[in-house]
């Protein structure tokens, strides 16, 4: 085994993107991938059908290389299709540029395209079908059902129950907290009509919002939406209540009039379809030593209410590539520095995803928000590289998670004075000149 060999757990989308940034380097990459080869073998995964990729998974796809393979097969959405429940709806931008959008993408278009590019690239190969079951990090030793394997460096995006990171944490006894969100998902679907057209507007970002629940629905290029219903596991209106034909059909007529004829199938789709679970992980430390790193959803899986899952993992890759750029062979400091800067990134996008979900289920039809949200846009027209929404920062920008986390509260605490008039206008004008730095 030579010094330029890394073994890499996990070919899901950060797995084969990071092995790309690898390659291009000159290491020689091995992936262990506990499923099939889904290039050849069609299963389900149990995860959603579509996802959402905006500034800094795109600047991570650019980088790479493979942005241009993959640019046909996005759609993009330029606000969110507020859906009240009369029926009506309004639709809210994300920015005030036209390049303001973020994208819908196929989950297992961009997993194929990623394992291709990796696997084109040469020094990266896929071993599927191999299941981690233990890590000796003292021995550099994976334990596989059916091999074990003798590592250099070993590299883990094993998803949100990693076995390289419940190693770390017993080894280093850092602080480990995974919050199950107490709700979850059921993914059901809005097929073309029979014109094969879409039946909605597929440049936006559907939601239903119901306080606390909510629908969302996300365009496919055959001209079919995901729909995905996000509720309580258990109480007196949530999953665990609605079981029955009958059930169903009041709960959607109650709630969700306006979709019911948009989803002719609702009601097998409600019942064969399984209900995924929501939590978000902390963990403290992201490397053991200079042997080990995670990074992706095994480092930090968060709520899905951000849109930032996979962007947050590609932007992981992207910042493991420069350290190792800038740091060459010296992995104890690459893989030191990548937790010690990168970690106060993950907490805050995941604090974030959370608050998100409040406003996305509740918020984005209070009056109070909609007020705070036509400020904001009047102040990033006044102040246009200093008061930028938070939405905005994440999405359309690459400032790191942490800075946009504490810059939007503090944008928020202004706003929140000023329209409750506890500041005047000239107040507000002078902190946004005094106390925001220029972002660019």
């Amino acid at each position: 085994m030579t010094n330029n060999q890394i073994t890499l757990i996990g070919a899901g989308l950060a797995g084969p993107l990071m092995a790309s940034f690898l390659a291009k380097q000159g290491f020689s990459v091995e992936i262990y991938e506990r499923r099939s080869d889904m290039r050849k073998v069609k299963m389900s995964s149990g995860r959603s059908i579509n996802l959402a990729l905006s500034a800094r998974g795109i600047e991570a796809l650019k980088e790479v290389g493979v942005f241009k393979n993959i640019k046909p097969f996005i759609i993009p959405m330029s606000g969110r299709m507020i859906h009240d429940k009369s029926g009506l709806t309004n639709f809210q931008p994300y920015g005030q540029k036209k390049t303001e959008v973020i994208y819908s993408i196929s989950r297992s278009m961009l997993n194929m395209e990623l394992m291709n590019l990796a696997e084109n690239m040469g020094g990266v190969s896929i071993s599927f079908n191999h299941k981690l079951s233990a890590i000796n990090l003292d021995k550099n030793e994976l334990e596989f059902e059916k091999k074990k394997v003798i590592f250099n460096k070993v590299f883990g995006c094993d998803g949100a129950g990693s076995i390289l990171r419940d190693s770390i944490v017993n080894k280093t006894k850092t602080k480990f907290v995974q919050k199950p969100l107490g709700h979850g998902y059921k993914e059901l679907n809005i097929p073309p009509s029979r014109f094969n057209k879409y039946q909605i507007n597929h440049n936006a970002l559907h939601i239903w919002p119901r306080g606390q629940f909510m629908m969302i629905a996300l365009p496919n290029l055959d001209k079919s939406f995901t729909v995905t219903l996000f509720m309580p596991l258990k109480g007196a209106l949530s999953f665990d209540t609605i079981k029955t034909t009958k059930h169903i059909e009041n709960f959607f007529s109650t709630y969700f009039m306006d979709a019911i004829e948009l989803m002719p199938n609702l009601i097998e789709d409600f019942k064969n379809n399984p209900v995924g679970s929501l939590a978000t992980n902390y963990c403290d430390q992201w490397h053991y030593k200079d042997s080990a790193v995670i990074f992706g959803d095994a480092a930090h899986a968060i709520v899905p209410f951000f849109g930032q899952g996979m962007n947050a993992s590609f932007q992981d890759c992207v910042v493991l590539n420069s350290l190792i750029s800038k740091h060459q062979s010296d992995w104890s400091t690459i893989f030191n520095t990548f937790s010690s800067q990168h970690v106060k990134n993950g907490h805050a996008i995941a604090n974030m995803a959370l608050e998100n979900y409040v406003e996305m289920r509740d918020s984005v039809n209070d009056p109070l928000y909609l007020k705070r949200r036509e400020l904001e846009l009047s102040l990033e027209k006044k102040f246009p590289n200093k008061f930028i929404p938070r939405y905005s920062m994440v999405s359309f920008h690459q400032i790191s998670y942490d800075q946009v986390y504490n810059r939007g509260k503090f944008q928020f605490e202004l706003m929140s004075d000023y329209l409750s008039k506890k500041i005047t206008q000239h107040d507000l004008y002078k902190k946004i000149e005094t106390h925001l730095e220029p972002v660019f």
